[in-house]
């Protein structure tokens, strides 16, 4: 479905993301992680023509994105940003009908019985169809983030770009995200790209994993192939402890804070004094 070809893009002539290759087939689910500045967020900008490439060609389902227009770009790929629509004085229904103004005709101003259709569909799909008179400035932060992918929903698209969907968000909030976002990709057959900073999320819930370290791709893989404790802690340099999460056998990565390393260093020197 997407081919991304020896892409380099970044702003006012510095390089962010270089020399970047990789694929993914319909029906996937493929997660990006790194450092902050690695280059996730710049990768789905150039992915949605936020962002011109300076080299490289990025082709969608058998055409260059470079020659598609916005609306029929946004006809095929829909995008949640990381912040939610907190401030916009609407309702979650009239919110999610933004996500048909891609598929109207020209001269078309009010929605058409086909668009309200699609729409609820998406709020159900959501699970925000009760909150659809409800003003978002009322919601929690989970429930716009939810409104907020009804929206991308409601665009009907070939491709999900979610970035950092699970950010300022409770635990619960991010299983119910997480889990909808999984759905969707098993259930409804949407392809998906995701970007998250929570390695333990990465792993439960992505099929493949791409690791960005410096604008560069470290590698991709399986959570299996890419959450290993060397790799981690030449990314990150960070030490972490990876166990197997005893539910689901994914990896699971243990932070280990500065001060239980020194005290435990400490230890092991005065052992060998000893």
């Amino acid at each position: 479905m997407l081919q991304v070809d020896n892409l380099s893009c970044g702003y006012d002539s510095k390089f962010v993301l270089q020399n970047i290759n990789f694929k993914i087939g319909d029906g996937e689910l493929l997660g990006v992680i790194g450092p902050n500045g690695s280059g996730k967020t710049t990768l789905l900008k150039a992915i949605t023509k936020v962002l011109k490439p300076q080299k490289g060609r990025m082709v969608f389902d058998g055409k260059e994105i470079s020659q598609m227009g916005f609306k029929e770009l946004a006809q095929k790929v829909a995008f949640v940003p990381q912040s939610s629509a907190a401030g916009m004085n609407m309702t979650v229904e009239e919110f999610v009908l933004l996500g048909r103004i891609p598929h109207r005709r020209q001269f078309q101003f009010l929605e058409t019985e086909g668009d309200q259709q699609v729409a609820e569909q998406a709020m159900a799909l959501a699970g925000v169809l009760e909150l659809r008179e409800r003003f978002l400035s009322e919601l929690s932060g989970g429930e716009r983030q939810l409104a907020t992918i009804a929206r991308a929903l409601a665009q009907e698209p070939q491709l999900l770009l979610l970035d950092e969907p699970t950010a300022h968000l409770d635990i619960g909030h991010q299983v119910k995200v997480l889990d909808l976002v999984r759905k969707l990709n098993h259930e409804n057959s949407l392809t998906i790209v995701i970007v998250l900073h929570d390695l333990n999320l990465a792993s439960l819930y992505c099929d493949t994993l791409i690791l960005l370290k410096e604008g560069k791709i470290h590698s991709i893989g399986t959570p299996e192939e890419i959450l290993t404790y060397p790799v981690i802690e030449e990314v990150y340099r960070t030490p972490v402890v990876v166990k197997t999460n005893p539910v689901v056998s994914k990896p699971l990565i243990c932070l280990v804070p500065e001060a239980i390393l020194k005290a435990k260093s400490n230890q092991l020197n005065r052992t060998d004094k000893g």
